[in-house]
């Protein structure tokens, strides 16, 4: 695998100091990864992370609110 450039999300830093990082690849997937396991990596394409975006920006506190 490529060396990738991983960005910290601006919303991570919990109290237990979760982060959840992600990179762009030279195939066009995007990949993730949490600070907890990072060597593991999910891989994406852009219309697959905007859905997960909007699913959870669409949740509360793990209650749906649409």
């Amino acid at each position: 695998m490529p060396e990738l450039t991983w960005q910290k999300s601006t919303f991570s830093g919990g109290p237990q100091g979760e982060c959840v990082y992600m990179a762009a690849a030279p195939d066009g997937t995007i990949r993730l990864r949490e600070s907890d396991a990072p060597d593991t990596v999910l891989s994406t394409g852009p219309q697959g992370l905007a859905r997960l975006l909007h699913h959870v920006r669409s949740t509360t506190a793990g209650h749906p609110t649409a």
